[in-house]
């Protein structure tokens, strides 16, 4: 059944036309995301389905009686508690024996105290709580305009599954292609006033658009090849293992058949060893303490020239300590901490850095440099603005009419302007869209460094990062080769079922998941089958460790050997086959995980 249809409809603000004469429709099953630049309409096109917006012309026919729910990114909360703005005037009873209001206070308002005002709460709090008001009622048509904001990795996975377990019809704009492609099966693209429809989520969406774009020769070469390039690493990245997104159609294939890896790992761990020397930075039996909180004890690791480290962990672990820790701008409760003499460290924190509003971007980033090389291209401070989004007399805005997106990117850019050889990311895709991350992913394809990312974007940390590392809470920082899902899986065995706040843990049922159902999700194992796998999962690890230590090794006996090419040609040999090996042994590692339910 159609839900909503628009007919010719168009809106501007001022000279800027946002809509152009756009008809669509919308009906039952439908889930849809809705992606495009910054700017370019896409709040506005949702905000015009859900009826919160009037368009200068053309229809919105809503289907008689349609139940819309309708996520802003910006709400306005009334005087009351958390309890009464999520659940309204219903009786404690009524909804604590409500599964799905309990799977959405479990999930987004865990360990939340339900009498506390909405006054107490941040803004990301208040978020969590419309976004948990909104999922707790009952509609036909669901709208979320960038629901992901303040969620952390957890939160996001848990949305994905909820909203995939429900029935009504889905319309997302979000930047996290991770989570569009979890939910989503058609994307608009929002540009220059015109809806592009595609079928399929993100994944389908990048082939679709870069074959569209190779047969109609419409496209600009380097843009081409960005969207080429991004759809050979969702072909050959880690969700290439998992069950989406698999390309195997002749057009896909042949698509990527002659674009080379994202990252010329030698090449780029030799420059980067060559910049760096042996030493980047090495903790050695390391405390860290928030006030008197330990948050990490007896840390040894280390930061090797070339290394791309994801950094996960729930909140409150000590991620942002970690980096402040890693950039020098504090110091360690206890251990060592060294760092190579050549190293040139840029550490990008959550927190803008303060630009004079009177400046224009172009000047700001001509303040730090007016050309880098990158790779072995060299790019000028204005083509540096163009590849972040700022083009034309965007250049010239003075900084104080920037958006925070906008500013953000400028910041970012300044940082790899100066050409560090070790960056520390916080969060780096925070109000980025899709292109630019696109864009920002590509420059760190090139770049010779070590590099640490700090991310709730799950597809950004697995696309630009080759190692997943993850605080858990438990003061130690853990290796995880099966990447974001092995730390969610951890995750979900080390909290189990959390209880719904506000309900002791016998109302409206057995909150744990107990019973008929948690026992037909009970892995068909024995306990002697478990050891074994668990004890072979220990030993894949420890091979693993030594694999990584003898790469280490290689990459710096491949620097040495710069010169000597007999000698180089052996040691990439030497570490193909051990690569090789590796990817073997995740691979192991991932089907015991997967047939003990770990």
């Amino acid at each position: 059944m159609n839900l909503v249809n628009l007919q010719e409809v168009s809106l501007a603000y001022g000279p800027l036309v946002l809509l152009d004469g756009v008809s669509l429709g919308i009906d039952e099953g439908d889930r849809i995301g809705v992606v495009g630049r910054n700017g370019g309409g896409k709040s506005t096109l949702v905000s015009v389905l859900a009826q919160a917006t009037e368009p200068d012309s053309g229809r919105v026919i809503h289907n008689r009686g349609l139940r819309v729910g309708f996520l802003h990114q910006r709400d306005s909360f009334p005087d009351t508690t958390v309890g009464a703005y999520v659940l309204g005037d219903r009786a404690e009873h009524e909804w604590a024996g409500d599964p799905r209001v309990r799977d959405v206070l479990r999930g987004l308002l865990g360990g939340w105290d339900l009498g506390a005002g909405m006054d107490t709460l941040s803004g990301g709090e208040r978020r969590r709580a419309a976004l948990a008001r909104l999922l707790t009622g009952e509609h036909d048509l669901i709208v979320l305009d960038e629901p992901t904001n303040h969620l952390d990795i957890e939160g996001i996975a848990w949305l994905a599954d909820h909203l995939n377990a429900r029935k009504e019809a889905l319309v997302v704009v979000t930047h996290d292609r991770w989570f569009l492609d979890a939910v989503t099966n058609r994307t608009w693209e929002v540009v220059d006033g015109r809806v592009e429809r595609y079928e399929g989520g993100y994944a389908a969406y990048v082939l679709a658009k870069a074959e569209r774009e190779r047969l109609a020769a419409a496209a600009e070469e380097r843009r081409q090849n960005l969207m080429r390039k991004e759809l050979a690493w969702l072909r050959r990245g880690p969700q290439a293992r998992s069950s989406k997104p698999k390309f195997r159609v002749d057009a896909a294939n042949a698509l990527i058949a002659d674009v080379p890896p994202l990252r010329d790992t030698v090449e780029l761990v030799s420059f980067a060893s060559a910049r760096l020397g042996k030493t980047v930075i090495d903790l050695e039996h390391v405390d860290l303490k928030a006030g008197d909180t330990p948050l990490l004890e007896d840390l040894t690791w280390q930061l090797g020239p070339g290394d791309r480290v994801g950094l996960v962990g729930v909140n409150g672990a000590g991620k942002t300590s970690l980096l402040r820790l890693l950039a020098a701008e504090r110091e360690a409760d206890g251990g060592r901490v060294r760092r190579g003499r050549t190293v040139k460290l840029a550490h990008l924190s959550q927190n803008l850095a303060e630009l004079d509003p009177r400046t224009r971007p172009l000047e700001a980033v001509n303040e730090v440099r007016q050309f880098v090389t990158i790779g072995k291209r060299e790019y000028s401070a204005g083509q540096m603005l163009e590849r972040f989004g700022f083009r034309g007399d965007r250049q010239w805005t003075p900084i104080g009419d920037l958006s925070g997106g906008e500013r953000r990117r400028l910041q970012l850019l300044r940082l790899l302007m100066d050409e560090p050889n070790v960056v520390l990311l916080d969060e780096p895709t925070n109000d980025l869209d899709i292109e630019t991350l696109n864009e920002l992913e590509d420059l760190l394809d090139g770049w010779p460094g070590s590099l640490v990312v700090v991310s709730h974007d799950r597809y950004f940390l697995e696309r630009v990062t080759d190692r997943t590392l993850a605080l858990m809470g438990d003061r130690t920082l853990a290796f995880l080769p099966g990447g974001v899902d092995e730390y969610l899986s951890r995750r979900a065995r080390q909290e189990g079922r959390d209880a719904v706040p506000g309900v002791a843990a016998s109302a409206g049922g057995d909150s744990s998941g107990g019973g008929e159902e948690a026992q037909n999700a009970a892995p068909a194992v024995s306990a002697a089958e478990r050891r074994a796998a668990q004890k072979e999962m220990q030993r894949l690890e420890r091979r693993m460790d030594r694999i990584g230590k003898r790469e280490e090794e290689l990459h710096s006996l491949m620097a040495e050997a710069a010169d000597d090419y007999t000698r180089l040609a052996d040691l990439d040999a030497e570490l193909k086959t051990l690569q090789a090996e590796k990817e073997e042994l995740e691979e192991r590692w991932l089907a015991e995980a997967e047939r003990i339910g770990e």
